[in-house]
């Protein structure tokens, strides 16, 4: 198969409100429509204020605790709100590209892209990586989800 899609199960997810700063938890603050990683996190840039910190599971108290002490106005753990996929393969983008009208050539969207956008009528939060692509999809739209990458891969398949 030329598409591989993996669910990435219990992510630390925590929306962060700041006023100021250039950096949290060691890692450069994102411009807009970008991430940064670093030191194990994700920091997706969701607004002007707004970011969302992602990390692996069962981090949210430590990561909560350390950005309050950063300064943070506000810190939400998220974590049950979005499941997070896991699309790679030669043919990921041409998957993507049957329910997204986001542009993703490299040329346009290259790896740390972050967007939020419908996909398929779901809204979406799409990373876009140099090994492909991690999509964040609300909980209550996940079977949806899941059955139409189903729906959509079967001509990728070898």
């Amino acid at each position: 198969m030329t598409v591989d899609a993996v669910e990435e199960p219990f992510r630390s997810q925590l929306t962060v409100r700041l006023r100021d700063g250039h950096a949290l938890l060691g890692v450069d603050l994102p411009g807009p429509c970008t991430f940064t990683s670093g030191h194990g996190v994700d920091i997706l840039w969701m607004g002007p204020d707004e970011y969302l910190v992602l990390a692996e599971p069962g981090r949210q108290v430590e990561l909560e605790t350390r950005l309050r002490d950063e300064g943070a106005l506000a810190v939400v753990d998220v974590s049950a709100q979005r499941n997070a996929v896991r699309l790679t393969g030669e043919h990921a983008r041409d998957v993507l590209a049957h329910g997204c009208s986001i542009d993703l050539d490299p040329s346009v969207s290259p790896p740390g892209t972050c967007v939020q956008t419908l996909f398929a009528r779901t809204g979406i939060v799409l990373m876009v990586r140099e090994e492909g692509f991690t999509i964040l999809v609300r909980q209550s739209f996940s079977n949806y989800f899941t059955a139409w990458l189903a729906d959509a891969s079967p001509e990728y398949a070898r």
